[in-house]
């Protein structure tokens, strides 16, 4: 099957097409918002200028969090906890699926992330774009629908940790919206445990945070303490909820930044460390975010790339080796590879004269390769690929973030 031709001005990373009852990527021409200059001189600027995360100097905000003053008496605690819930008053209130309806927002690049203030995901909007406007979510797909309805500029999302692995209800979401991935975070994570003012490790008889990002890694540490876990929708939340309604028989698994915002103390600043995992330092935790938009950005060679794609195969021994020697072929590094059953397909019927009918998963496979789609090399590896892929769609192609 003849190949469709792959060149340089490889910009419709989301779009697909259907030839000869399969799907493939159509690759066109770059649309006239991508040979336009804003007023800084950047092709495909449009209006006021922002530096968006391809350009950003990856590094974490300048501001660092203070220690949070202890040793109150438990009159004066409970008077800052009560005070403290009024002016939380004060903070955004997350996106919910009520709140999507199409508004102006100003000249601020907004970016949305899911969970409450003082989320590590907050965070890694902020070192992103340590300028930006961060707006909390309830859920990543209120995320997703934000930046499709214009209400922000861009999504902060986690896809995958380095201790629980990959975060499959995201990857789900990339395919069921047309969002293009234009950058990476990736974030260390310290897990801290909160609680009021005044109030001591002895004092806690629950500790409160998300179950998978904090409960699970923090289970060694939390057995030692005997206390019961209990699970919120997000870190920051738990933090929230303990400042707003005065818990003072609970704790909060959450971010040192978090402490701060909610007035909280810090009782321990690394429960993962204790971990079955033997988590040594924070940086054997790193929580990877990706960087969505509505438009995808111009690949380039002048700095490292890396690129994420997603495709499906045909039943046969020996596919999915064919697929990825594609890349092997070409010096093309793979940095991930994951599978997911598609929701719409689970099962697929393979006759066998001789053994009758087997059926099996049907598979999505996401790949990132460290390699630009302005490369010759990777557009020749996706134009080898797609000769066999049932479906084949580019999810972006994006600067790597290497620092921590």
């Amino acid at each position: 099957m003849a190949s469709t031709s792959l060149g340089a001005a490889w910009v419709s990373y989301g779009g697909a097409q259907s030839r000869g009852g399969r799907r493939v990527l159509a690759a066109l021409a770059a649309p006239d918002w991508l040979r336009k200059r804003g007023e800084c001189g950047r092709l495909g600027c449009v209006g006021v200028c922002v530096t968006p995360v391809e350009d950003e100097n990856l590094s974490p905000p300048a501001e660092h969090v203070p220690e949070v003053a202890s040793g109150l008496s438990a009159e004066r605690a409970l008077e800052e906890s009560k005070k403290w819930g009024r002016d939380s008053i004060s903070l955004p209130k997350a996106l919910s699926l009520s709140d999507l309806s199409v508004s102006g927002h100003g000249s601020k690049v907004r970016v949305a992330y899911q969970g409450a203030v003082g989320a590590f995901s907050e965070i890694a909007a902020l070192k992103a774009y340590p300028q930006c406007e961060a707006v909390p979510c309830e859920q990543s797909e209120v995320a997703f629908k934000a930046v499709e309805l214009w209400l922000v500029d861009k999504a902060v999302l986690p896809i995958e940790n380095s201790i629980d692995g990959s975060i499959h209800r995201n990857y789900d979401l990339l395919l069921c919206h047309n969002l293009h991935i234009v950058g990476e975070v990736q974030l260390p994570i310290n897990h801290c445990l909160l609680a009021l003012p005044g109030v001591v490790k002895e004092d806690l008889k629950r500790v409160l945070s998300h179950p998978l990002v904090a409960l699970d890694q923090c289970e060694k540490a939390l057995n030692e303490l005997g206390v019961i876990r209990e699970s919120v929708d997000d870190t920051a939340g738990s933090a929230q909820l303990i400042a707003t309604k005065g818990l003072r028989d609970a704790g909060a698994i959450a971010s040192a930044r978090a402490a701060e915002i909610y007035g909280l103390n810090i009782l321990d600043d690394n429960m993962q460390a204790m971990s079955y995992f033997a988590i040594s330092d924070v940086s054997t935790n790193i929580l990877r975010f990706l960087v969505l938009a509505r438009e995808p950005i111009i690949p380039r060679t002048n700095r490292a790339f890396k690129t994420s794609i997603v495709f499906t195969l045909e039943e046969g021994p020996g596919v999915l080796f064919k697929a990825l020697g594609v890349f092997a072929m070409r010096n093309i590094n793979l940095t991930k590879i994951e599978s997911r059953p598609q929701r719409d397909r689970p099962l697929r019927a393979v006759d066998n004269s001789s053994y009758g009918t087997a059926k099996y998963f049907d598979y999505l496979f996401f790949i990132d390769i460290e390699a630009s789609m302005a490369e010759p090399r990777a557009q020749s590896a996706l134009s080898n690929l797609q000769e066999f892929a049932t479906f084949l769609r580019v999810l972006g192609s994006y600067p790597m973030d290497t620092t921590l």
